[in-house]
C-alpha cells in the first residue's frame, strides 16, 4: 500500500534530531526560525507559510495565527497544511497585555516554527521529549552480541571490575543494557584504558 503525502512528510520530518539546535529562554525550548524552516525547504524546497490576522482579546492580550502548506516537490498537486496559534507571551508563559510590534514580531516567527512542527519536524520539543521517537526507540534496544563481546573485551582490557560496572548502569548483566547506555559505557573504558597507557608510559 503506497504511503500517502500526508504521511510522507510526517515520516520525513519527524525522524529529523533537532536537539542540537533547540535553544532556551526562561522555562521555554525553542529551535531557530531560521533553522527550523531552512530544514523544511531542503526536504520540500516549495513549501510556504502566511499569517492571518491577529486576535485581540478584551485584555489586550494577542494572539497569532500561521499556516503552513508542505507541497511535494516532484508533484505541485501534492500538499498538506496545518494552521497554529499562539498568544504573544512572556519567558513564564503568562500573556503579555498590550504587546510591542517586537513581541508580535517574535510570536510569529516562534508560531511559524510550531507550526512547521506540526507536520513534524522537532514535535517531540512540545511533548518534553528529548529526541525524535524513532530515534529514542533505536536507543531503548537490547545489545547485538558483538557490542557485549566488545564490552567484556574492554572491561578485561581496562580491568575493570564486572560487578561494579553493571551496578553503574543499574543492570545485573551486560546484555540488559540499551543501545543507548552502550556508547556511554564504551567511551568510560575507553577513557580508563587511555589512562592506564599514560601511567604506564610514564613510568
Amino acid at each position: 500500500m503506497q504511503q500517502s503525502f500526508h504521511g510522507a512528510v510526517w515520516k520525513n520530518l519527524s525522524a529529523i534530531n533537532v536537539s542540537e539546535h533547540i535553544e532556551k529562554k526562561g522555562n521555554l525550548s525553542y529551535l531557530s526560525w531560521t533553522w527550523a524552516y531552512s530544514q523544511l525547504l531542503d526536504v520540500y524546497p516549495n513549501s510556504f507559510y502566511e499569517f492571518s490576522e491577529n486576535t485581540v482579546y478584551p485584555d489586550g492580550s494577542v494572539e497569532v495565527h500561521c499556516t503552513v502548506t508542505v507541497v511535494c516537490s516532484t508533484d505541485s498537486e501534492k500538499s498538506v497544511s496545518r494552521s497554529m496559534w499562539l498568544p504573544v507571551m512572556d519567558n513564564r508563559n503568562n500573556a503579555v497585555i498590550n504587546p510591542n510590534a517586537r513581541q508580535v514580531s517574535d510570536t510569529k516567527m516562534r508560531c511559524l516554527v510550531k507550526c512547521i512542527a506540526m507536520h513534524g519536524l522537532g514535535i517531540y520539543i512540545y511533548a518534553g521529549e528529548d529526541l525524535p521517537q524513532a530515534e529514542a526507540a533505536e536507543l531503548k534496544k537490547p545489545l547485538t552480541e558483538d557490542q557485549v563481546d566488545n564490552l567484556v573485551d574492554l572491561m578485561e582490557a581496562s580491568e575493570t571490575e564486572y560487578d561494579s560496572f553493571t551496578r553503574h548502569f543499574k543492570v545485573n548483566s551486560l546484555s540488559e543494557m540499551t543501545a543507548g547506555q552502550y556508547q556511554n559505557a564504551v567511551s568510560i573504558l575507553e577513557k580508563k584504558l587511555q589512562r592506564m597507557e599514560a601511567d604506564n608510559a610514564s613510568h
